[in-house]
């Protein structure tokens, strides 16, 4: 066994990386898996929804569950509607690649989307669903997007392998997703000096996004953009 993994490792520590330019999300077998990869432009988006591990002590694991896949089930209708490509799966979280001109617009779209659905439909029919559901319906969650190159390569072994994104850009979407404020949106400023007007501002001109600033890990000051807005499907 050692001595395979040892083989392996070094096969895939010294072979040359086989890197074409994509136009589109990669499936997974447009990629090979040795050292192949595919460097994309392109915007990330993660949706998570918070508390999972609180209501999973709290109530029976199959109302946690009903809750967990209905939001995981309306997070992917909402952003395959607004061509978000679903690559990833992670508990109570999912994450889709946007590609194309209007790739930072349409996954702030989708987000206000998602937002909706969570106050709108999703918080009500938990509500409706158990008789004591008022205890336990306002639930929460927070995305994260950020646009920007990546690398998309195949990780794992045959047979059990998926697609792992590299770049700032994945990395970003997916800790902004985790911040738990009064906001429930976090976008980068890359990604709001390229989405459109139309995702930036209300039909009267309202503002639908605060500016902040927080600090990296490392101390580098960084601007985010927040907002708690939703617009319907």
């Amino acid at each position: 066994m050692y001595p395979s993994i040892e083989t392996s490792v070094s096969e895939i520590l010294g072979a040359p990386w086989n890197i074409t330019n994509g136009t589109k999300v990669p499936e997974t077998d447009d990629i090979v898996m040795k050292n192949g990869g595919r460097l994309v432009d392109a915007t990330y988006l993660y949706a998570d929804l918070a508390g999972s591990s609180r209501m999973a002590s709290s109530l029976k694991k199959e109302t946690t569950g009903k809750i967990i896949r209905a939001y995981i089930n309306t997070a992917s209708r909402i952003l395959r509607n607004f061509g978000g490509e679903i690559r990833s799966f992670d508990g109570d979280r999912v994450m889709a690649i946007f590609m194309g001109a209007d790739k930072e617009t349409q996954a702030v779209r989708a987000a206000l989307a998602i937002n909706w659905a969570v106050y709108e439909v999703l918080r009500p029919k938990i509500k409706a669903t158990w008789s004591d559901g008022e205890d336990f319906c306002n639930i929460s969650h927070g995305i994260g997007i950020d646009t920007g190159e990546a690398l998309i390569v195949r990780g794992g072994v045959r047979d059990n392998n998926d697609l792992i994104s590299i770049g700032q850009a994945p990395n970003q979407a997916a800790k902004l997703s985790e911040i738990r404020d009064s906001y429930d949106l976090a976008i980068t400023q890359a990604v709001y000096e390229a989405m459109s007007n139309n995702v930036a501002f209300m039909a009267d001109g309202t503002r639908l996004w605060t500016k902040q600033y927080s600090r990296t890990p490392s101390g580098r000051q960084e601007v985010l953009f927040r907002s708690s807005a939703n617009w319907g499907v």
